[in-house]
């Protein structure tokens, strides 16, 4: 048996979490409450998307970014919108009070296509997806990774219940109607970009806004690094740890608030181009999982929490978030 630490950001299986016996589940969900302590962080296998799907997104997707600027320029969308963020458009560090250069990345971006009874909502949360003709194939690609993100993000949210020492559904259940985001960022190289400016990133040092992303990646020199605390044990930034077959898991903001600040936000960033690697290009496919709109967010008490802090409503908190990011 070995002595060696475990990781900080431990990779999970979660077949046994759905097949194994309950020693394994309670193991598993230590694990997970162990780790969201100290970085905000999973790695996951074992949840059965399908890696020809993911590749076929990218490269539908890199056929859209290599378009000329103009032909983009039409599915233009704000942050939170549906559509394209051009270069520019963010600048993720605003959200901790970073005044970084606008991040060095461009996006394409949807979310649920199903609307909302309530008209305001509708307003507010849920415009329909603008989907670019030049590449048709992209909608019915993307529309089956969401459906396979939202069953991913119920067992997800079901295993952190658990792991609180809650209900499984005690998450889910201010999930029946959620908007979720999804974002596919792509990094080009500096032929694209040009030269990073001083203190800027592909995206800057923040925490995400949400209850729990799920972030599919691609190794890079210029690629993901989170920050785990010296105090707790930590080493400050490292870059994440990888592997194709696994999705990188963070809890954002409002489940770290939900906590009473137990889990932690996991604080990450992207690395610009590399000096060494200048034309480095990657892309990620990035799901924002949200809760249903007008849900209260109340800290968990103790000896659970260890924060009590004031109710919010969800979709309040995350509106000023993604205004904070937005660049001019």
């Amino acid at each position: 048996m070995s002595d060696a630490p475990a990781p900080r950001i431990p990779t999970i299986d979660l077949r046994p979490w759905a097949d194994g016996d309950e020693q394994a589940r309670e193991d598993i969900a230590r694990t997970v409450d162990e780790a969201l302590q100290t970085a905000g962080f999973l790695l996951v296998t074992g949840h059965g998307v399908d890696p020809a799907l993911r590749s076929a997104i990218r490269e539908a997707a890199r056929r859209f970014f290599r378009l000329p600027v103009g032909t983009k320029q039409p599915y233009t969308a704000k942050v939170g919108g549906r559509g394209w963020l051009g270069p520019g458009a963010e600048a993720n560090g605003y959200s901790e009070g970073t005044q970084t250069p606008p991040d060095l990345k461009e996006s394409l971006t949807f979310a649920t296509h199903e609307p909302f009874e309530d008209p305001i909502v509708n307003a507010e949360w849920y415009a329909p997806n603008v989907w670019p003709d030049e590449v048709p194939e992209l909608q019915t690609l993307c529309e089956e990774y969401l459906d396979r993100m939202a069953e991913l993000e119920k067992q997800l949210l079901a295993l952190l219940g658990e792991a609180l020492g809650l209900q499984p559904d005690f998450f889910s259940r201010h999930m029946d109607h959620p908007t979720y985001g999804f974002n596919i960022n792509w990094y080009p190289g500096v032929e694209v970009v040009g030269e990073p400016q001083p203190g800027q990133f592909r995206i800057g040092p923040h925490t995400d806004f949400g209850t729990v992303t799920i972030l599919d990646r691609q190794a890079g020199k210029g690629g993901l690094q989170v920050w785990t605390d010296p105090a707790v044990g930590g080493g400050g930034w490292e870059d994440a740890p990888f592997d194709p077959e696994a999705f990188t898991i963070n809890i954002g903001d409002l489940m770290a608030r939900w906590t009473g600040d137990r889990w932690r936000s996991g604080r990450h960033r992207v690395l610009p181009p590399p000096a060494d690697a200048p034309a480095e290009e990657l892309m990620s496919l990035v799901y924002f999982g949200e809760c249903t709109p007008g849900t209260l967010v109340e800290s968990v008490p103790a000896p659970v929490g260890r924060v009590a802090h004031a109710p919010v409503d969800s979709h309040v908190y995350l509106r000023e978030k993604l205004d904070s990011i937005t660049v001019g």
